[in-house]
C-alpha cells in the first residue's frame, strides 16, 4: 500500500487565483485533492468535517482578505485547536501589510506569497513545498 495522499485546502475567494493556483499544481502533477472553500464560513466549515473524520490537509494555502469571516479569524481557530495547529499554512495575501504579516506569523505561519502571483514564482514556491507535502501526507508508522 502506498502512502497516503492528503488533500490540499484551498481558501481563495479570487477566481483567478484560484484558477492560476490550480493549474500550478496540476503543471507540477501534484497527487494531492485541492479542496476549495471561497470564503471564511467556508473554511471555518472544514473544521467540523475534519472532526467528523474527513481527511485533515496536508497543507493550507489561505488568503487573508475574504468575504464572511477574514483569513486571520480562520487562522486564530486553527491555531488553537489541538488537533488542527500543526497544520502548515502559507498565507496568500494582495497587500503584505505589516502588521497583518507579523500577526499570521505570532499565530504559526512560516511563510506567505505576496499576490498577485507570479506563475514562475509560484511554481518555484511548490517545488520547494512539494517535497513538505509528500513527507506530510506520509503516515508515520510504528512496525
Amino acid at each position: 500500500m502506498g502512502p497516503m495522499v492528503l488533500p490540499i485546502l484551498l481558501i481563495e475567494d479570487n477566481p483567478i487565483d484560484l484558477d492560476l493556483t490550480r493549474r500550478a499544481f496540476f503543471s507540477r502533477r501534484l497527487s494531492n485533492p485541492i479542496e476549495v472553500a471561497r470564503d471564511g464560513e467556508e473554511a471555518l466549515a472544514f473544521i467540523h468535517r475534519w472532526d467528523g473524520g474527513e481527511s485533515i490537509p496536508a497543507v493550507i494555502l489561505l488568503d487573508l482578505r475574504l468575504p464572511k469571516v477574514n483569513g486571520l479569524e480562520f487562522l486564530r481557530e486553527i491555531k488553537c485547536h489541538p488537533s488542527y495547529k500543526t497544520i502548515p499554512v502559507i498565507i496568500m495575501t494582495a497587500s503584505p501589510q505589516d502588521s497583518e504579516i507579523e500577526e499570521a506569523c505570532k499565530l504559526g505561519v512560516g511563510s506567505y506569497i505576496v499576490k498577485p502571483v507570479n506563475f514562475e514564482k509560484f511554481m518555484d514556491v511548490l517545488g520547494r513545498m512539494e517535497l513538505n507535502w509528500l513527507v506530510i501526507s506520509s503516515p508515520l508508522r510504528g512496525d
